[in-house]
């Protein structure tokens, strides 16, 4: 068929462990004057937003990388430098009156700090509201909190069920800790688990965490299955986008504040 003069381009798909054998194809059609194309089977390996490019005439394929670079990474952080600051203006009245009630109600510190794991497994001190009694881990070590966790205050509970423990987090956001929209951190000791069990658990760390994220808004907070969420954190990456993560916002403020999984 090449030889007959109707074709003009052929594509070769070698799987990339035949790859080789794109030089017997060259030799095969000799001088024939025909475009040659090669697609590399990538599918199993280029998941997060894998792309082709080219460097000094040297081709690079990208398997996976963070949609943030360039003007992603600018406008991202302005919409959290804006929303952030607005958002901790507007609740800072009710901010103030849960911690009073939680320094008349339980004694400990106002505010609770704890290392989690964000952009490229970067640690940081999270913020948030104390809803448990002072030292509550001190026997336990680092356990995920239980529905009904015997720790938790009838305050922190309230503050649990209504997401407003949360709310000191703005600062992280305002800090660039955090983002107020993407996978929501984890602590260390626990990734280390998580690591070992679920596949592509740190590809979620290719973005800053966030304050509220797609896995959150569709269900998947609290006592819930962890590998649904990973799927979901992936799926934001993959499809990254200012318009989604305005629509993620927007769906936290309509029905993100009170959900059955959390508690």
């Amino acid at each position: 068929m090449v030889r007959s003069g109707e074709i003009d381009q052929v594509f070769v798909t070698f799987p990339l462990q035949e790859a080789a054998r794109l030089a017997e194809v060259q030799d095969w059609l000799g001088d024939e004057p025909v475009t040659l194309f090669y697609v590399p089977d990538l599918g199993e390996f280029a998941k997060l937003r894998g792309r082709i490019e080219e460097f000094e005439d040297l081709q690079i394929v990208t398997l996976q990388a963070s949609p943030l670079d360039g003007w992603n990474t600018i406008l991202k952080r302005a919409v959290d430098l804006l929303f952030g600051f607005l958002t901790l203006i507007l609740f800072s009245p009710l901010m103030a009156l849960i911690a009073l009630a939680i320094k008349l109600t339980s004694p400990g510190p106002v505010l609770y700090r704890q290392e989690r794991m964000g952009l490229d497994g970067n640690r940081f001190q999270m913020l948030k509201f104390r809803t448990m009694v002072d030292d509550a881990e001190k026997s336990t070590g680092p356990v995920w909190a239980t529905r009904n966790d015997s720790r938790v205050t009838w305050l922190g509970y309230w503050l649990r069920r209504t997401s407003l423990d949360e709310l000191p987090q703005l600062i992280n956001v305002l800090r660039g800790e955090m983002s107020l929209v993407g996978p929501r951190p984890e602590r260390p000791p626990l990734i280390d688990q998580f690591r070992k069990s679920i596949p592509k658990y740190m590809l979620r760390h290719k973005v800053k965490a966030g304050m509220t994220g797609w896995a959150q808004i569709n269900g998947w907070r609290g006592n819930t299955s962890l590998e649904r969420r990973i799927e979901h954190d992936i799926d934001y990456i993959e499809h990254w986008s200012l318009r989604r993560d305005l629509k993620i916002l927007a769906l936290t403020l309509m029905r993100g504040f009170l959900h059955r999984n959390v508690g």
